[in-house]
């Protein structure tokens, strides 16, 4: 095989797929491989003391440097335009010592934010005043005003966002403040060309079986201690973090913690809620037509690992 630094090539290298289809494994191995490291493209695993539930990988299985993990505490902004520089900050110094970086993740937005040429909007940034102004408009009338006010102002940016993402629909009006609208940027994200030179691998599994993983995943995290991952976080200030829409087996443990159903319903709760998200991150990854696709039904990271690894070698030499 060709030596690391002929793998690097100014690219970098991309590991996708719905939750639970052994992306962080696969990542490992061809990280092991190809002298790579690893820089977490998940939303939920930039949090401090968010382990089980995110699905990080222990301190102890880190055969490879990992970056992206543990950035923020639970409810602190962030942002893909902060991931953004992040990542590419982790590209360069990653390919500046002459190792392969590995993006590795599955939320969609980080991914792309990180290696296409998206241009983020100033109200993308932390300490922003309109965001703070339109926060407090929040608190005050609620989402659903909120969200008229978008469409008062931009018909046809509140079509295309639901009326209790108010995280979007701050976005959106933001964005008018720079006099651009959500709609004509969300329809222009499909075009985007790469800022970053990449070689795109996704993992595709035969939905009952990924369905059935999903919900084994789910029951070893409670067996893992996540009840009390999550009642620790509640005793360190942190619930408004782990109440967040997006909290997948955070917010239905809090639930359980606070009497409002058993703890049987909450994991019944997580295994539904991340079979759907699943489902949404699949459809995410299909509209990218560079992504190269490896069955992971039957799942071997190490002939996965492998697979990629050769895919990379051609492409350097081509």
């Amino acid at each position: 095989m060709a030596s690391p630094q002929a793998l690097v090539a100014s690219k970098v290298a991309v590991i996708v797929g719905p939750t639970a289809s052994g992306k962080s494994q696969c990542a490992i191995e061809l990280a092991k491989l190809t002298d790579g490291e690893i820089i977490s493209a998940d939303s939920m695993q930039i949090y401090r003391g968010m382990d089980i539930g995110t699905g990080k990988v222990v301190p102890a299985e880190r055969a490879v440097p990992h970056w992206g993990l543990d950035l923020v505490d639970p409810g602190e902004p962030y942002s893909a335009a902060l991931f953004q520089a992040y990542a590419r900050e982790c590209f360069e110094d990653i390919s500046a010592r002459g190792k392969l970086p590995i993006l590795c993740g599955g939320t969609g937005f980080y991914v792309r934010a990180a290696i296409d040429d998206y241009q983020f909007p100033a109200g993308e940034q932390a300490d922003n005043p309109v965001r703070e102004r339109l926060a407090a408009y929040l608190e005050t009338h609620g989402a659903e005003a909120l969200w008229q006010l978008l469409g008062e102002k931009d018909p046809a940016s509140a079509a295309v966002i639901h009326p209790h993402n108010s995280k979007r629909v701050m976005r959106a009006l933001e964005l008018l403040e720079e006099g651009e609208s959500y709609a004509v940027q969300k329809a222009a994200l499909a075009q985007l060309g790469e800022a970053v030179p990449a070689i795109q691998f996704g993992l595709k599994v035969d939905r009952p079986v990924l369905y059935d993983r999903i919900n084994r995943r789910v029951e070893a995290m409670v067996e893992e201690g996540l009840v009390d991952e999550v009642r620790g976080l509640l005793q360190g200030g942190f619930r408004e973090g782990l109440c967040a829409p997006q909290a997948i087996g955070y917010k239905e443990i809090v639930a359980a913690l606070e009497g409002k159903c058993s703890l049987e319903e909450a994991v019944a709760a997580i295994q539904q809620a991340s079979r759907r998200y699943a489902k949404r991150q699949e459809t995410w990854f299909r509209r990218d037509e560079r992504i190269q696709w490896i069955d992971a039904t039957d799942y071997d990271p190490q002939a996965i690992a492998l697979q990629m690894a050769e895919h990379i070698r051609r492409l350097s030499q081509s």
